[in-house]
């Protein structure tokens, strides 16, 4: 791939600290990248957190700039685009009730019998976002240094990760955020919702590009990569903003 069409983002710790606002200044440079190509989120957040976290951050921008953003929360399992009229859904697959259930029982109970359970959090632990189940250690609204201390080399969350998917291996089972394991039906991750892009788009995978955090084998980035996409790693907000920075003045504008 020369110059990518598409540009695809991780959310927190790739736009934003964890559960926090982006920077005014990716607020620019992500609608100075939408000026020149497709812009897509792809996280394990809500569209709740999407619409706090970025799209009420950026700068008032042309409609048509704004249209070419694609928003894919809980992990490409739901799909929205940017509209004059606000956020237009374009498809979100629910969890049934039976298992939204089995899930829940299933993270609860491996995570008190591996003792992860933790008695004084920051908000619930556990979260039901219609498409998927998230197990937060340290609950929904922990500070950042907490949680980059809860689990440092990844080892707790790949060990409940490898415990649930045990007992509800119908449901697709993933290490999330650095405290998470999210939990949707089977087949669904960043990877299908790249495959999403390129069915509504119509633009090719090899004409996209990824920028994440979590590349690595066992990270919720990972299918990307394995699925051959051009992808970017980054450390963190900061370097997106560096990576961005010298990207787009080889993009050709529209």
């Amino acid at each position: 791939m020369t110059t990518p069409r598409l540009v695809a983002f991780d959310l927190d710790d790739t736009l934003a600290p964890s559960k926090s606002a982006i920077h005014p200044r990716m607020g620019e440079l992500l609608l100075a990248l939408a000026e020149r190509v497709e812009v897509a989120i792809i996280s394990g957040g809500q569209l709740l957190q999407f619409q706090t976290q970025v799209v009420d951050r950026l700068p008032a921008a042309d409609a048509g700039i704004r249209s070419r953003i694609h928003l894919l929360p809980t992990c490409g399992t739901q799909y929205y685009r940017l509209s004059p009229d606000g956020v237009t859904t374009v498809y979100a697959h629910s969890l049934t009730d039976d298992e939204k259930q089995r899930a829940l029982s299933a993270v609860e109970g491996e995570a008190r019998r591996l003792g992860l359970w933790e008695a004084e959090t920051w908000g619930d632990i556990l979260e039901d976002r219609g498409s998927q189940i998230t197990f937060s250690a340290l609950g929904q609204t922990a500070p950042l240094e907490a949680k980059k201390a809860w689990d440092p080399t990844g080892e707790k969350k790949n060990a409940l990760r490898d415990a649930v998917a045990a007992r509800v291996p119908d449901l697709e089972v993933r290490s999330g955020g650095s405290t998470s394991v999210d939990i949707t039906q089977r087949g669904i991750d960043k990877a299908y919702g790249m495959r999403q892009l390129a069915d509504e788009t119509g633009i090719p995978l090899d004409d996209m590009l990824f920028v994440g955090d979590r590349l690595d084998e066992h990270g919720n980035d990972y299918p990307v990569l394995a699925m051959g996409v051009t992808c970017h790693a980054v450390t963190g907000w900061e370097d997106t903003i560096t990576f961005l920075e010298q990207l787009i003045p080889t993009l050709p504008a529209r």
